[in-house]
């Protein structure tokens, strides 16, 4: 059995940091504060005061750095290892991105300075918003959207302010059923009905269906293109007629946009409505939960209902003014406190800027190219036991098959993405999109190097040859990571989210 070498700090006992330290320890003493000393039960009302001293672990500096390192190594992270997350687009983040927004200027800019004192971080969103805009073929924009998902409810928000403007009750929305799990959430929320669209043999829309569920009281279509099975769509043309015929609007789910930055565009497809993910297509850094940004680019039709305040733009002798524009009647109002998070905004415009057009369009190709090079090995290694869904090449990513390998030997998806973690490499999306049976969705972006798809490519079939010798060491795995498989219904079921003191 080959397994990976477990690193030192794997092998310590999970501890908290409040298991650590001793009375007294401290990492840091204030300085005195230079101004006279006033009683803090003067300053404090008696309801505000604690009755007993907060319970605060009490360390020293280098005991505090080490916990945090050893756990910040017990993680899988992109910058030690290939993370093929299909539909995410885990692509590695510049550090001169990080550099640029720490400069004071960024860092530092309060979220309620006055437009007159910002002026230097409203041009970079204005410009932002153009460049946006010429990615997707569209020409506004509102970067005010905190996630893909957010993204998501303000196009579907806008759809609905367009349709009432016209004095039209819509009551259904459809969205393909390769659509990412947020579509059809997002259509709940927004108080639609969802109706599902079928997928064709060659993994597009089955435009059939769709000509059959198409009416007058459908909203909207929420699609993406290419689509979660990595298939670019021959009929979107088509598609978009059927929708527009209707009077409804078409909704791009921007997931996928890494794979046509540059060559094609939404809004020359026809859609009315983008949303953009900065942080997969555009290098702001995943994890944590944020922050993040999913800005939105509309058609002339949709431009009145944006989110307020707008970023306007005005010549004056001393060259432009910018500034907020809240008088805006129709618009679907504020999705947020302020114009967004503000950092992602400064790291993806760096990355627009330093790449230049010609920069994004290589950026799609060589993700394009990476992702059928990936796929052309595995069908050399492994092609019979994990073959690939619907087509026979991909756009940016694409969808293996482990159910003849399951047939076979009893080994599932899950398995093989938890024994490749022994193998040094995070897994790929499982089990999604949902109609394909044991699905494996696996994206290697454009950073990665021909000699990390090699790898990779050559441990997944290593794994599927192990699996047929000896089933259960797959279906045991992983073996090196700090703590086994887990029950992850009863981890979802019955969290343990509180440290006992």
């Amino acid at each position: 059995m080959t397994v990976r070498a477990t690193p030192p700090m794997q092998d310590d006992p999970a501890v908290t940091i409040f298991q650590k330290g001793a009375a007294g320890r401290r990492a840091f003493l204030c300085p005195a504060a230079g101004v006279p000393e006033r009683d803090p039960l003067e300053l404090l009302p008696q309801v505000l005061r604690r009755s007993s001293p907060a319970r605060l672990p009490e360390v020293s500096e280098p005991e505090l750095v080490r916990h945090y390192v050893r756990i910040s190594r017990r993680n899988f992270d992109l910058d030690s290892g290939f993370y093929p997350l299909g539909s995410c687009t885990m692509k590695h983040n510049p550090r001169l991105h990080e550099r640029v927004a720490a400069l004071p200027g960024h860092a530092r800019l309060h979220p309620l300075q006055d437009p007159s004192r910002a002026q230097g971080a409203l041009e970079l969103m204005w410009n932002l918003e153009r460049a946006l805009g010429e990615i997707a073929g569209l020409p506004h924009v509102s970067l005010q959207p905190s996630a893909g998902s957010h993204g998501e409810l303000a196009g579907v928000l806008l759809t609905r302010a367009y349709h009432e403007s016209r004095g039209e009750q819509r009551h259904k929305v459809l969205t393909p059923d390769t659509a990412h799990g947020t579509n059809p959430a997002t259509v709940t929320m927004a108080g639609y009905d969802v109706v599902k669209v079928g997928t064709n043999a060659e993994g597009g829309v089955d435009v059939d269906d769709l000509r059959a569920k198409i009416d007058e009281d459908v909203a909207c279509l929420m699609l993406t293109n290419p689509n979660t099975l990595g298939v670019f769509d021959p009929n979107i043309e088509e598609i978009a007629e059927l929708v527009h015929s209707v009077g409804a609007t078409l909704y791009y789910d921007g997931a996928n946009l890494n794979a046509v930055m540059g060559k094609s565009r939404p809004g020359d497809m026809g859609f009315d409505i983008v949303h953009y993910n900065l942080h997969k297509s555009f290098t702001q850094p995943h994890g944590g939960g944020g922050p993040g940004a999913g800005p939105i680019a509309v058609s002339d039709r949709i431009e009145p209902f944006v989110p307020r305040p707008v970023i306007t733009r005005t010549e004056t002798p001393d060259g432009p003014l910018f500034d907020l524009d809240d008088d805006r009647p129709q618009s679907i109002g504020k999705l947020r406190g302020f114009q967004g998070n503000y950092g992602v905004f400064v790291r993806s415009y760096a990355y627009i800027r330093s790449l230049g057009a010609e920069g994004l369009r290589d950026a799609s190709e060589t993700a394009v190219l990476n992702a059928n090079y990936l796929l052309a090995r595995l069908r050399d290694l492994c092609g019979d036991d994990l073959p690939l869904a619907f087509g026979e090449r991909c756009m940016h990513e694409f969808v293996l098959s482990a159910t003849p390998l399951k047939k076979e030997t009893g080994v599932k998806t899950l398995d093989l993405a938890k024994r490749l973690l022994d193998h040094g490499y995070h897994p790929p999306t499982v089990y999604f999109p949902l109609l394909v049976d044991e699905a494996l969705l696996i994206e290697p972006t454009e950073t990665e190097t021909k000699e990390t798809l090699d790898g990779f490519a050559e441990a997944l079939a290593a794994i599927v040859r192990e699996a047929k010798e000896d089933p259960t060491l797959a279906q045991n795995a992983p073996y090196s990571t700090p703590v086994r498989r887990l029950d992850e219904a009863t981890a979802a079921k019955r969290p343990v989210i509180r440290q006992a003191l």
